[in-house]
């Protein structure tokens, strides 16, 4: 099946779809040699978010969340409370959560991955569901590394990305990834160069600080009155100069 989405979708039986998202992280965690320091829950946090906003944004179910860390074995249960703090920030407080510690050697720098399996039936996959009369915008701001603590409020909320999910008018839902939005924007856009933003297109996004969304231009400003001051608007760069 044809894909241009951060997130694989594979066939199995009949109409059922199954998805797979990833993410990991690097130089992350509480090791002394780390560019970025912070607990291990946090880092399991972000990696199980990222993996829930690209699940739920093509209409599919989380099932399975996999952990694979290179961490020391006493972190684990650390990772399991984060990863299960993010689902249960979208009410899946079921999911399995599986997975691997590198027990044999010690690594200087902290390393993580994460997967999650999922599953959709075929009519109900949330790709290509952009219509003509589209417009643009993301919610939140494009963060990574040490700005996701410090500019937290910037973070787009995972309630706030569910009850986009399931808005009405919200056509599709891309979250921002290491690319940044203009990338992302390529994915549903056929002419992405057209448009701009008062954000940095090109800047990275970290575990999905933000997400780019298509929508009916008549549900804007309950769009607005949603996410406040977390609403960037992606407009026609031929209308700006007017």
């Amino acid at each position: 099946m044809k894909n241009s989405r951060d997130i694989s979708i594979v066939p199995l039986q009949d109409d059922l779809l199954m998805t797979v998202a990833a993410d990991n992280s690097g130089s992350v965690g509480e090791k002394r040699e780390d560019e970025v320091n912070v607990p291990y829950d946090v880092v399991a946090y972000y990696g199980a978010r990222v993996c829930v906003m690209e699940t739920l944004a093509v209409g599919a179910g989380p099932r399975t969340f996999i952990i694979h860390s290179f961490n020391e074995e006493n972190v684990w249960d650390s990772m399991v409370q984060g990863a299960q703090r993010a689902f249960k920030e979208v009410g899946l407080e079921n999911i399995e959560i599986i997975g691997s510690t590198e027990s044999n050697f010690s690594l200087k720098q902290s390393a993580s991955s994460f997967t999650l399996i999922g599953s959709v039936k075929e009519t109900g996959l949330r790709i290509g569901t952009t219509l003509e009369d589209t417009s643009y915008a993301v919610i939140g701001k494009p963060l990574v590394g040490e700005e996701i603590i410090r500019q937290r409020d910037e973070v787009l909320p995972l309630r706030f990305f569910q009850e986009l999910c399931q808005l009405e008018g919200v056509y599709e839902l891309v979250p921002v990834g290491s690319q940044g939005i203009g990338k992302e924007l390529s994915v549903i856009c056929e002419h992405p160069h057209d448009y701009g933003c008062s954000l940095p297109m090109d800047k990275s996004a970290g575990p999905s600080s933000c997400v780019l969304i298509s929508y009916n231009p008549k549900i804007e400003n309950q769009l607005k009155k949603l996410t406040g001051n977390l609403f960037y608007s992606i407009y026609k760069k031929a209308d700006k100069n007017l």
